[in-house]
């Protein structure tokens, strides 16, 4: 309790990933102690992943109203919200009004889609500025799987915690001098916040002054999904100073994570992880990473946006023919 606020919230953080219950009673204590909301919110995260009870939020919402009263700090509004968010969680609006052509009309999206519980890994399509996807030469829709896991399991507006939900810029590639990334191209991608809205919007008409406000977020939204609060996340999390959340490969050992469910995939921290193997003379041998960079080359687009959204909590990972029959309602719309 005497340590700096960054040492309490990185031991946190590794009691959370390593040991989710065994010390319950001592984080317990930090939480009637935590000065700053950080250290309240993660330790508040730890208590709710240990024992998700109604006395467990009995407690926190307690000493929420007595520690932070009149603190409008954003972590505690979305950890209130968290608690009170019914389960099971509200479905989604229509998947189709995303997949349009009218939906960042002109512009390459390519969607992330993934499972509430981020142990199942996801998939990634594309649709280019047109209203079409990406194809294989066999005139399959392209996909590849991905993983939106941090090594943590932390809800998404927590830094190293999992890719938030919602709308990143991205714009352009770049190769990452962090070895466990890798020399794959990555895909360089921005949360609200975390660039000027000129930048995020590709939009030099935009001053340079101007500041962010969620509505420049909202009217990005097809109208059904304006009220959706999953799909604001990334506003949330850049907001709140996440950032460098980008879409790379992986040169970590998949052994590690024998026996999880998103094996063999491999978590990152916090960002949009891609398979990748490598053999003993450490020469790549299968990208799902690479596949995505040239699927985007045949769009003729080197920016545009990305979508990350939970489909639902099926505890499997996301396969093509669930999403497959409304890709091809948006194609023929875009194309009567």
């Amino acid at each position: 309790d005497e340590r700096s606020e960054k040492f309490q919230k990185n031991l946190i953080e590794v009691c959370y990933t390593n040991y989710p219950k065994e010390f319950a009673q001592e984080i317990k204590r930090l939480l009637y102690i935590a000065k700053t909301p950080a250290v309240f919110a993660r330790c508040a995260e730890y208590l709710l992943q240990a024992d998700p009870s109604t006395e467990t939020k009995s407690l926190i919402r307690l000493l929420l109203q007595a520690k932070f009263q009149n603190n409008k700090d954003l972590s505690l509004t979305v950890l209130k919200n968290r608690m009170d968010r019914s389960i099971p969680a509200k479905t989604i609006p229509p998947l189709n009004d995303l997949f349009s052509r009218t939906f960042f009309r002109n512009r390459t999206v390519i969607y992330s889609l993934q499972r509430k519980n981020r142990d199942y890994a996801g998939l990634v399509v594309i649709r280019k500025p047109d209203g079409t996807f990406v194809r294989n030469d066999d005139g399959s829709l392209f996909h590849v799987p991905q993983l939106a896991r941090s090594i943590t399991n932390l809800p998404f507006y927590i830094t190293n915690g999992n890719t938030p939900q919602g709308i990143l810029r991205w714009s352009g590639f770049a190769v990452s001098r962090i070895g466990q990334i890798g020399p794959t191209p990555n895909l360089q991608m921005w949360l609200p916040f975390e660039v000027k809205p000129a930048v995020y919007f590709g939009n030099d008409t935009i001053s340079a002054s101007t500041s962010w406000n969620k509505n420049m977020y909202t009217v990005l939204l097809p109208d059904s999904w304006k009220n959706y609060e999953g799909i604001y996340e990334a506003y949330y999390a850049g907001s709140l100073g996440r950032s460098a959340i980008i879409m790379h490969g992986t040169t970590l050992d998949p052994d590690y994570y024998k026996g999880q469910p998103f094996y063999p995939q491999t978590p990152s921290l916090g960002c949009l992880c891609s398979y990748e193997e490598w053999n003993e003379q450490g020469i790549r041998v299968k990208s799902d990473q690479q596949e995505i960079v040239d699927a985007l080359d045949t769009t003729g687009t080197d920016s545009g946006y990305v979508v990350v959204i939970e489909l639902n909590d099926a505890q499997k990972p996301v396969s093509l023919d669930e999403i497959a029959p409304i890709i091809a309602s948006a194609e023929n719309a875009a194309n009567p």
